[in-house]
């Protein structure tokens, strides 16, 4: 069975720390505890008294004064990991792990995961194409040489980075690795551990590289593992869950979580508040459980993205010279159905088709497919998007009609915008929904917000908060002052349906009842 080694490492707290170290020692396995030297020496000291008689905990004697985003981080994590070595030879594994964080998963289930799988778990993805940094410098991290640190002393740090940037002291990165970015929190097989420490010991010029880069703790490691370990026996995921808010700083977890931190398929978090008594108890109590089934559904991500989001949508830059004088033309009449569901709308549009002569599309600025070919515009949403206005021109010269129906997103409130400036008459429909619970777990599903196997809780704090972004689309579509803007409620009568319908289209209340009695318009 694998056994592990937990580095930890830490710089407050101390009766945090002494609870950790105990928790990860019961179920069996080992703790190499570093605490940071910028910490009160009396915390350390109760640290050690506490933790004297563990045989299962080894003490880092050498401390190290940690800075964020400085090689002092890596400094400490390759002292804790040496010391781990030395002090547990019985350890399989060695798991980096900050003095916040806590088991989402049980200690049985860590254990069998990493018994059964031989790989090694740290996140390592391209620096240069990956995209993985979100904020800040980039490049910079690498090639300029990097002696203060930022948060303490931001001043010479921008006139460090102007000045070698002004007299072309950029570096190249040690040329037989490639440069690689992660989640800090990783989890290591000793034989991955030991070639690791091999290849620093070994290698003094990358050492003096990653010394002086920014915020080295996500790039050392990440770089060197994919250097030295083959690809197959890599795991890109970091085995501790975090999230960043959109400024870069993680969240923190309190104790209305915990529904939420569970069904994440990973085996750790942080960050957990000190003050979330709850969320620590049920975590707690959830490491030291047997025989518990995992069910994760890996939407914490996703749900967050979209429940701080909300109220955060900006305004589209200005629009492109080209897109600026592109225009649908004059004496066009462009008809718009928005509908959630789109099934009813692509349903209500194929029976204007039939029983009208106006030709009606899908959701063409949507989904892709669907159009003719008109030189290459139609073949992908992102192209269709880029230039709506052209393509728009284009299907009214192919239908050779001056009316054209098409089906859309109620969220797209910016494209009707769009459209409403051109010289174009404008007509919008709404065609109401009732959303039934299934209704909206399936919109949340297809999202991407949640999965098969999401926890009710979860799915408690996701559908209300979808159910009145829906309402806030309709309200913003009302609000928005179209000039030829209609609505047919939800299960109204087809009475009312047709008359509305018939002033959308300009066709007489006989034609649009008709249309309307083809199939029942709110039919799932």
């Amino acid at each position: 069975m694998a056994q592990v080694a937990f580095l930890l490492l830490t710089h407050r707290d101390p009766e945090g720390v002494i609870r950790q170290a105990e928790r990860l020692t019961a179920a069996g396995d080992m703790v190499a505890l570093h605490f940071d030297a910028r910490a009160p020496a009396a915390d350390w000291a109760r640290i050690r008294v506490a933790l004297a008689g563990n045989p299962a905990v080894a003490f880092v004697e050498r401390r190290i004064r940690c800075g964020w985003g400085e090689w002092s981080l890596v400094e400490a994590t390759l002292a804790t990991l040496r010391r781990a070595l030395a002090a547990f030879p019985e350890a399989s594994h060695f798991y980096l792990l900050s003095g916040d964080g806590m088991p989402i998963k049980t200690a049985e289930y860590l254990h069998a995961l990493l018994e059964a799988d031989p790989a090694d778990h740290i996140e390592s993805v391209d620096f240069h194409g990956s995209g993985w940094i979100q904020t800040g410098i980039r490049e910079e991290r690498l090639i300029y040489r990097h002696y203060f640190n930022e948060r303490r002393h931001k001043r010479l740090f921008d006139m460090s980075l102007a000045l070698q940037s002004r007299l072309g002291l950029a570096r190249r990165p040690p040329a037989d690795l490639q440069m690689m970015i992660g989640s800090q929190w990783w989890c290591l097989r000793r034989t991955t551990a030991t070639a690791l420490l091999a290849f620093v010991a070994a290698r003094p010029d990358v050492v003096r590289f990653f010394r002086t880069t920014w915020i080295p703790d996500e790039t050392f490691f990440q770089t060197l593992v994919r250097h030295l370990v083959p690809a197959p026996e890599i795991r890109s995921r970091p085995p501790t869950f975090v999230l960043f808010t959109d400024y870069g700083m993680p969240v923190v977890f309190c104790n209305d979580h915990h529904d939420l931190l569970i069904a994440q398929g990973h085996l750790f978090a942080r960050k957990i508040s000190a003050d979330a008594a709850a969320l620590r108890a049920e975590l707690d109590a959830l490491w030291r459980a047997r025989g518990v089934a995992v069910r994760a559904s890996d939407e914490g991500r996703a749900v967050f993205r979209f429940l701080t989001s909300r109220g955060r949508i900006g305004l589209r830059f200005a629009p492109r010279a080209w897109e600026a004088g592109a225009q649908i033309g004059r004496d066009r009449v462009l008809h718009v159905l928005l509908c959630k569901k789109w099934h009813l709308a692509k349903r209500l549009a194929a029976q204007i088709r039939a029983a009208t002569q106006i030709p009606a599309e899908g959701y063409l600025f949507d989904e892709d497919g669907g159009l003719p070919d008109l030189g290459g515009i139609e073949r992908h949403v992102a192209k269709r998007n880029r230039h709506r206005k052209a393509l728009l021109r284009m299907l009214f010269d192919y239908h050779q009609t001056s009316r054209l129906l098409i089906c859309s997103d109620p969220a797209a409130l910016e494209r009707l915008r769009d459209f409403a400036a051109d010289a174009a008459e404008l007509r919008v429909l709404e065609l109401g929904c009732a959303f039934s619970e299934a209704d909206l777990a399936a919109h949340a599903r297809r999202l991407g917000l949640v999965g098969p196997d999401t926890p009710a809780a979860v799915l408690d704090q996701v559908l209300p908060a979808l159910r009145a972004d829906l309402r806030q689309e309709s309200a913003r579509l009302s609000d928005a002052g179209f000039a030829q803007f209609f609505r047919i409620p939800a299960q109204a009568a087809p009475a009312e349906a047709a008359q509305i319908l018939a002033r959308f289209l300009d066709i007489a209340p006989e034609l649009a009842l008709g249309i309307v009695h083809k199939d029942h318009l709110f039919s799932d």
